[in-house]
């Protein structure tokens, strides 16, 4: 049995800060990553699909330093470089099938989206670098937690077979509450109220699927385009420009089809189908890419739940209650979707994660 004061459930953004920030308070501590890389629905990958230090953002790309100050103050704490999302150039907007889509100059000034030079994984690595590499456990599925006399006690699947069981004094679960009441059986039960809302919660991004196109170049721009489209025949419903700031050119994205649809469809289908809208949009030298991906985040079972295939509403700020009766001293919940302000967003991770930080500290504080 392995021991620590605190284990944080998820290798996400919010749970590797908290690891990062309760270990810099001088806290041992321990993180549990049912995956096999770092970072959960942060996911930068090279055109090939798989994790790099320079790709594409397969998870979130953006965030907006105007309105998400938490993460601003982050990426300016983890010394990491910025640059602005691409809107030089016309919209496309395509309205019905049998209509050439049309070509506009955007008139209104909104919010500058920023996205993470290397792209989000970036952030990942730099907040893992501060937490001993012996102290993150990755492929640790955690399966159920039961309270003990002196907190609780983790039972976390290794794989083929092998079982860890680990004590702590207190649990942070950094993955969305519905993942949570979905996939770990609690001793006590949780209050059904609080399972409830936990399984009520949306999970962000989870309904959802992204689809890249990578070029050798950035063709749509040397044509006065900015790459970003609107279309409401689809099978894309939202296009930008996906070049990364060393010089990647590539689009992507928002298939409008639902989870069950694409299931249906199949891969293959709508890679094809996708790259058709695109040289309707954009002209035939989109029908050329050097690669395309697709990662839908509905059938990955460590983001999605059933529930999570229909519907894609985004979670909304609630009460902070988010754990009650027997657990209420020994578990906080610190997923993006449970915080009080960006649930869902890379900044409601900072936020969600930084609550948790100051309220185990507290309760260490007052022993």
């Amino acid at each position: 049995m392995k021991a620590c004061r605190v284990a944080v459930v998820g290798a996400g953004l919010a749970g590797l800060y908290a690891a990062r920030a309760l270990h810099a308070s001088g806290i041992d501590v321990i993180v549990l990553e049912a995956r096999d890389r770092l970072g959960g629905r942060i996911l930068t990958a090279d055109e090939t699909g798989m994790p790099a230090e320079d790709g594409f953002d397969l998870g979130p790309s953006w965030y907006w330093p105007q309105m998400q100050a938490a993460m601003e103050t982050l990426i300016g704490e983890l010394g990491l470089h910025s640059f602005a999302q691409n809107s030089e150039g016309n919209v496309i907007i395509e309205r019905m099938s049998r209509e050439t889509p049309q070509r506009y100059q955007p008139t209104m000034v909104e919010q500058q989206s920023m996205r993470l030079s290397g792209g989000m994984a970036s952030a990942v690595r730099v907040l893992a670098r501060d937490i001993p590499a012996d102290r993150i456990l990755r492929n640790a599925t955690v399966t159920a937690m039961s309270l003990s006399g002196t907190g609780v006690q983790l039972t976390v699947e290794r794989g083929k077979g092998s079982r860890d069981i680990i004590q702590a004094e207190q649990v942070v679960a950094a993955l969305p509450p519905r993942l949570l009441e979905a996939t770990v059986s609690f001793s006590p039960q949780q209050d059904p109220a609080t399972a409830a809302r936990w399984r009520d919660t949306a999970t962000w991004m989870a309904p959802h699927a992204k689809f890249f196109a990578v070029y050798d170049e950035a063709f749509w721009r040397t044509a006065g385009l900015s790459g970003t489209a609107q279309s409401m025949v689809g099978p894309l419903v939202e296009i930008h420009d996906a070049t990364t700031a060393s010089g990647k050119a590539a689009l992507f994205g928002f298939p409008g089809v639902g989870a069950d649809q694409r299931a249906a469809l199949g891969e293959e289908m709508l890679k094809q189908a996708c790259l058709a809208q695109l040289a309707k949009l954009f002209g035939s030298a989109a029908l050329k890419p050097r690669a395309v991906l697709l990662k839908d985040w509905a059938a990955d079972p460590l983001t999605a739940t059933a529930a999570d295939r229909v519907g894609g509403a985004h979670p909304l700020p609630g009460n902070s209650q988010w754990v009650s009766g027997l657990w209420k001293d020994r578990l906080i919940l610190a997923g993006s979707e449970t915080s009080p302000s960006e649930p869902g967003y890379l900044a409601g991770a900072v936020v969600a994660a930084g609550r948790a930080v100051a309220d185990i500290l507290s309760k260490m504080d007052s022993r």
